[in-house]
């Protein structure tokens, strides 16, 4: 790798193309932890909000009132705010208001560090909008087959969980699709509350080398190629769960 390293190095001194967290260990370093945190956020904000998305579709049915109050609220408040200025009202506003915890040398340290709500806050808003993508996939499953598993003695959460849901599941995979990609693209908010993923991490470099146009090209260039490879996994996904009949599979 050395060889590579001292490649760019030259590329830098006859070019100008300064691509120094290629060739300099410490800037390397700092990349990858950027890159790293990324797409770890990226795979932990889509789970939680995938979940959120199931169990809220499941709370829109239910027989109680405040309940489904309760979720449309949710959504309401998630879908029409932007998701910057929830990330600011998590960190600042509530992050501010909860107890401070002590940390190992008894200093005490916020309850959730800003990575976590980060986390939190981008999970929650693309959770808003996975209920609605969820319910218009359980819209789509026809009466008579929830009724059929209702004969065969199914509760009502056995009817969501192992009917319902899978079929719904199938409907709703290219929205689903969309919206995570989306929220792939904003876990860059993080960087308004100082979480040092591949953003962050290129204003840091920038800065220092003054290299604004290389960093930024890297940037989008990374963007691109985890999105891309992200819908490309959900395209594969979604035609080995095709269905005849159902859904995409219709």
């Amino acid at each position: 790798m050395q060889s590579v390293y001292q490649w760019f190095q030259n590329l830098y001194d006859t070019t100008g193309i300064n691509l120094n967290y290629i060739y300099d260990d410490f800037d390397r370093a700092r990349m990858l932890k950027g890159v790293w945190l990324t797409l770890y956020m990226s795979v932990v904000t889509i789970v939680l909000s995938i979940v959120i998305g199931i169990i809220g579709a499941w709370l829109q049915g239910s027989r109680f009132k405040w309940l489904r109050l309760v979720v449309d609220g949710f959504i309401s408040l998630f879908r029409n705010t932007p998701p910057l200025v929830q990330i600011y009202f998590f960190y600042f506003g509530l992050g501010y208001a909860l107890p401070r915890v002590p940390d190992a040398s008894g200093s005490l340290q916020p309850l959730l560090s800003n990575v976590q709500w980060a986390i939190v806050s981008l999970s929650l808003f693309a959770g808003a909008f996975n209920i609605e993508i969820f319910r218009s996939g359980i819209e789509a499953v026809s009466r008579s087959t929830v009724e059929a598993a209702e004969s065969l003695g199914f509760s009502r959460w056995q009817t969501y969980r192992n009917v319902v849901l899978p079929l719904a599941f199938r409907t709703a995979l290219p929205a689903l699709s969309n919206n995570l990609v989306n929220l792939i693209k904003t876990t860059n908010l993080a960087y308004a509350i100082a979480v040092p993923e591949v953003m962050y991490t290129a204003k840091q470099i920038w800065g220092d080398a003054l290299n604004v146009r290389e960093m930024m090209f890297t940037v989008l260039i990374f963007y691109v190629c985890i999105a891309s490879l992200f819908a490309w996994g959900m395209k594969r996904l979604e035609y080995s769960l095709r269905v005849p009949g159902i859904g995409q599979g219709a």
